[in-house]
């Protein structure tokens, strides 16, 4: 992809952003992009770091930490690899926990006790040295589709009441969904709101502040933007079509 390409991709994004919170009536520094980068190589996320972007995501363990060791041995790119967020956005299995745990600014798909534990697990270990706290998104099953990843909507407050009480280095900051229907703009609304409204609920339930939603991606973020989120996850408007998974 030419340098130019990724620059206009990347600019009429942020304007669509731009778009979006002013129609909600809202604030731009409410809502950060979060450039979804999986499958694509690091040499793009070198460039969009170039044009000021800083929050990436990924969904496969293995590649982002590969990626962040590229981005940090390419002499042209890695100044810029250092002022990298990187947050994981795909299921994470627990059997990976000990990779993930303090290796991500956020994780935004936490759904179960199992992986709550193994996260802690592996923060707690006297050996993890200076990971301290993760910050964690609780993902939430707004559709309530058994195929899917994410805690179911009833099962919310239990898993929170769990995370709170065994995993002291977990820090959940708010919720994180993925809608039922696919890049459906205004269609997708009433899981948002739904989203917004479990948030609120458990915010009041924890004393916690939650501040982030994660919702909202190419097809639906506008509709996200004006029912509350705080992280838009975008990846092919930016990078365009990703590769096929090896």
């Amino acid at each position: 992809m030419a340098d130019e390409l990724l620059r206009e991709r990347y600019v009429r994004v942020l304007e669509g952003i731009d778009q979006a919170c002013r129609a909600a009536g809202r604030f731009r520094s409410e809502v950060r992009l979060v450039a979804v980068s999986k499958l694509h190589p690091y040499a793009l996320v070198g460039e969009a770091a170039g044009l000021g972007q800083t929050d990436f995501g990924e969904s496969y363990v293995q590649e982002a930490l590969q990626k962040r060791q590229d981005l940090a041995a390419d002499p042209a790119l890695a100044s810029l690899a250092q002022n990298i967020r990187w947050h994981m956005i795909g299921h994470v299995q627990s059997r990976k926990a000990a990779l993930v745990a303090g290796a991500f600014c956020l994780v935004h798909s936490l759904d179960s006790r199992k992986l709550a534990d193994a996260l802690e697990k592996a923060l707690a270990r006297p050996d993890a040295g200076q990971k301290g706290r993760q910050g964690v998104l609780l993902e939430v099953n707004v559709g309530q589709e058994p195929q899917k990843a994410g805690v179911m909507c009833e099962d919310l407050a239990p898993l929170a009441d769990h995370v709170r009480e065994h995993c002291p280095h977990l820090e959940i900051q708010g919720l994180m969904c993925l809608p039922p229907v696919f890049d459906a703009g205004d269609a997708a609304r009433p899981y948002f709101s739904r989203l917004r409204e479990l948030r609120d609920g458990l915010r009041a339930r924890l004393g916690l502040p939650l501040p982030e939603l994660s919702m909202g991606m190419s097809g639906d973020f506008a509709a996200a933007v004006a029912e509350g989120a705080t992280l838009v996850r975008i990846g092919t408007d930016i990078f365009g079509q990703r590769p096929a998974r090896g």
